[in-house]
């Protein structure tokens, strides 16, 4: 039986979740509302007691700098697409591939992985759409952010970079996979007159679901931990390949993580100033809930796919973008776990074709017909 990881202020509802065994992640079967924050409750963050906070906040304080000197190896080319750097928020300088023609698709990654993750369904988007793929801020090719790594703020630099690649007047749509469909809901709720519509794969939101998740892989709380602890334990190239080698286990289809794969992802998260990146993301999550709580005094009507992985998360990401959102559709990727682009690539290009087409057929092929707008 499953039973919340949630610290104080936050109260489990509706439906319990029960998590089925299988390889790698675990598929979640959820009922209606996950979770609701009460509204005079605080966050604190996953694994941090209240008793530990001022120890927590004085060994983050003491951490040293994690960044040193390593360079991300140059991202890899795809056949079809260019590749460029923009400049926004100051010095904060954005790694973006784009290609095809048409309405604007922007796809935001997840961790621990970069804009690569979606190279098996780009070409096949980019025959109907502009696709606009980027580096998320202090991953891959991307310069750090300097103004945060939560979501609010991280969707605020995307927005500042659609704008100076010039499509910033336009309506776009967004695909987000991992914690990038949480980046996208925030993008949606700062400038809900900009998104269309949003794919969200294999995600919860902070403050309704994703927190817990803690219990069902150490690395929710693992990385949230001050950079004395986590980036002290990651500390090495080998340390790094044997975490992310964990995370690739997510992956339920044989041999969907490929070797290129692997050698792409590896090395980016070689560099300890990209590690250390995606720690904050994790380590923004408390004020990410914070975010998503308190703007949603009413619900978004942008409409939403919410997609799990059969053997992952399931109708979960769905669920959970039901308390924010009225126009949620759900959508299950046949056989996938965690890694939904690489393990089914032709569902999901189909899939989202149908979905972002500002003309959709009035029927959908065989096993496709949830993913009609």
């Amino acid at each position: 039986m499953f039973k919340s990881n949630l610290r104080r202020g936050a109260v489990a509802v509706g439906s319990a979740m029960k998590a089925i065994p299988g390889r790698g992640w675990r598929r979640y079967a959820v009922g209606t509302t996950i979770v609701a924050l009460a509204a005079a409750g605080t966050v604190t963050a996953t694994g941090t007691l209240p008793a530990q906070a001022a120890r927590v906040q004085a060994a983050q304080a003491a951490a040293p700098a994690w960044g040193g000197t390593c360079t991300p190896p140059a991202s890899p080319s795809l056949a079809g697409f260019r590749q460029g750097k923009v400049s926004v928020s100051g010095d904060t300088s954005l790694h973006y591939v784009i290609g095809g023609s048409g309405p604007v698709l922007v796809l935001l990654h997840g961790w621990p992985i970069t804009w690569w993750e979606f190279h098996t369904v780009m070409p096949s988007l980019s025959q109907h759409f502009t696709v606009i793929a980027f580096d998320l801020p202090g991953l891959g090719n991307s310069a750090p952010s300097t103004t945060g790594y939560d979501t609010a703020a991280v969707a605020t630099i995307l927005h500042e970079a659609i704008g100076a690649l010039g499509y910033g007047s336009q309506g776009i749509s967004l695909m987000g996979h991992d914690f990038g469909s949480n980046v996208a809901y925030a993008w949606a709720r700062l400038f809900p007159a900009q998104v269309s519509r949003e794919m969200v794969i294999e995600t919860a939101l902070n403050g309704y679901g994703l927190e817990s998740l803690a219990g069902f892989s150490f690395h929710f709380t693992f990385n949230q931990q001050p950079a004395a602890v986590t980036e002290g334990i990651i500390n090495n190239r080998r340390s790094s390949d044997a975490y992310l080698d964990y995370l690739y286990t997510f992956a339920v289809v044989p041999g969907a993580i490929t070797a290129q794969d692997r050698h792409v992802w590896d090395g980016d998260y070689a560099c300890p100033a990209n590690r250390e990146a995606g720690y904050n993301y994790y380590r923004a999550f408390t004020q990410n809930a914070t975010f998503d709580t308190t703007t949603n005094t009413s619900k978004l009507t942008v409409e939403v796919a919410g997609v799990g992985g059969e053997n992952s998360f399931g109708n979960f990401t769905a669920t959970s973008f039901e308390n924010v959102d009225s126009n949620v559709h759900t959508i299950i990727a046949p056989g996938s776990g965690h890694y939904v682009p690489e393990e089914v690539p032709t569902f999901l290009s189909t899939c989202a074709t149908l979905f972002f087409s500002p003309n959709p057929p009035a029927t959908a092929p065989a096993g496709f017909e949830s993913c009609l707008p």
